[in-house]
């Protein structure tokens, strides 16, 4: 005959209150309270709250130009004159494997290179803007990461990390410093229309606090009406939307207790108390109706010149990072049409140009610059060689990233790439040592700024990541 046992079964939190008079829950209790503040937390009870760096920062911001898809570094900043003089030959340099192996020679830039600024560097025609800024601009030009495939090289650049449970740098970021405004949110992801590929593997918070996951943003839809429609309640005031939203906040609050662990109602409770907050102050960020003309006309009409201005607007208003992704209609990552013929670089370098230029004039000239990073790149390269007639495959062997204000030389070149522009042979920056450089830009020491889940100490660059002096002014 089978026992049934008629009581029900007990959770380990029950069992520690009852095995030993309790002291099993007393010692839950003080490990408890010890692990609070490394979950983010201070002593206000925020956990956005401003947090302390590991040590001085060069930089309080960061604003991420993200280029998905792989821009040519042959036909945007690497200029590569060998390329032409062996037009149609493949150099054993070159020949190496890319993601669909093609097997065809040197291809020619179709685009001029001109020498600009007093630093003197060489750009494409394409960036006629951004080329007007090279003095205060730093180019790494000795980038590699691990694999040519988008989604896992969009994670590496993005997460650290091949696979798409590891928070995103601004999580890490907000986790780590929290964000200087309490009514917005520490992370902005940004894209003028369809959402980069990966989507929230890009700027979520996989398995730190729901507080520090990235918000984001259609800039196509970001009207302020549409905004605070979606935000404002119509029928309360606020008063009492703010006693229903802490009613409701508590009741959250003992399930999340009774279930001692849920990534998901922890992340809907933190979700709702931002969405209160947020009601005044978001609409007010994304409306640009109050900038002069002179600034309008600076930007430009471009839907990602639109994104850079909305971008100062955030950190200009203490949001910790924005990334900002270029994407075009009915592409999500809007590069990587240079499969079929690389003269697409230059509408899409058309769309975006005007923008950067704009973002960093505009950031000097309200004394924002020298505390806000910008960061510019895609998650890999393409082919000095051609696919078919006018395109290039992926390169993740060596490629191009530029970094401007937050306390990186200005009109300085890192690392190189070989003479075709195919790999990083000269100081080689992998991700991992990227992540470590920004990280420690911010005052952060990338080794020290930990999570402990699932048994171990997680971080941005694993057990990897050099940061990168050379580059620091």
């Amino acid at each position: 005959m089978t026992h049934q046992n008629p009581l029900p079964p007990h959770s380990r939190r029950d069992a520690l209150h009852r095995i030993g008079a309790g002291f099993g829950s007393l010692g839950l209790a003080g490990m408890l309270a010890n692990a609070a503040p490394a979950n983010g937390a201070d002593s206000s009870g925020s956990p956005l709250a401003p947090k302390a760096p590991h040590f001085a920062p060069k930089a309080k911001h960061v604003i991420q130009l993200f280029m998905p898809g792989g821009p040519s570094q042959v036909d945007t900043f690497d200029h590569k004159p060998m390329i032409a003089k062996h037009a149609g030959q493949r150099p054993q340099t070159v020949d190496r494997k890319s993601l669909r192996n093609t097997k065809n020679g040197l291809f020619p830039s179709p685009f001029g290179f001109r020498q600009h600024g007093q630093c003197g560097k060489w750009v494409s025609d394409i960036f006629p803007h951004t080329a007007e800024c090279v003095d205060d601009i730093c180019f790494i030009h000795s980038m590699h990461t691990d694999i040519p495939e988008h989604a896992g090289a969009m994670m590496m650049f993005n997460l650290g990390h091949l696979q798409p449970s590891r928070p995103s740098l601004g999580s890490w970021l907000c986790y780590g410093l929290g964000t200087e405004n309490q009514e917005l949110p520490g992370f902005v992801a940004m894209s003028p229309r369809a959402k980069p590929r990966g989507k929230a593997a890009n700027w979520g918070n996989a398995f730190l606090p729901g507080a520090y996951s990235g918000i984001y943003a259609n800039i196509a839809e970001m009207k302020p009406d549409s905004i605070l429609r979606n935000l404002k309640n119509p029928h309360l005031p606020r008063t009492q939307q703010r006693q229903q939203a802490e009613l409701l906040a508590q009741l959250n609050r003992f399930d999340l207790e009774r279930q001692q662990q849920d990534q998901k109602l922890e992340s809907s409770i933190q979700a709702m108390e931002m969405a209160f907050r947020m009601q005044f102050a978001v609409p007010e960020a994304f409306d640009t109706a109050s900038e002069t003309k002179s600034t309008l006309d600076m930007y430009g009409d471009c839907e990602y010149a639109k994104g850079c201005l909305l971008a100062r607007r955030l950190v200009e208003r203490g949001v910790r990072m924005v990334q900002l992704s270029h994407s075009v209609d009915g592409y999500d990552i809007a590069w990587d049409t240079g499969h079929g013929n690389i003269l697409h670089h230059r509408e899409l370098a058309r769309q975006s140009d005007q923008g950067i230029a704009a973002l960093i004039r505009d950031l000097k000239e309200r004394g924002l610059f020298d505390e806000t990073l910008i960061i510019w790149g895609g998650e890999f390269g393409r082919a000095p060689t051609s696919e078919g007639q006018k395109g290039r495959d992926h390169d993740h062997y060596g490629f191009t990233v530029f970094m401007a204000g937050g306390g990186v030389k200005p009109g300085f070149t890192y690392g190189a790439t070989d003479e075709f522009g195919c790999s990083a042979v000269e100081d080689r920056v992998h991700v991992h040592d990227l992540h470590a450089t920004i990280l420690h830009l911010m005052g952060l020491n990338h080794e020290r700024l930990t999570y402990r889940y699932s048994g171990r100490d997680f971080r941005l660059t694993d057990v990897h990541g050099n940061v990168v002096h050379d580059v620091i002014a």
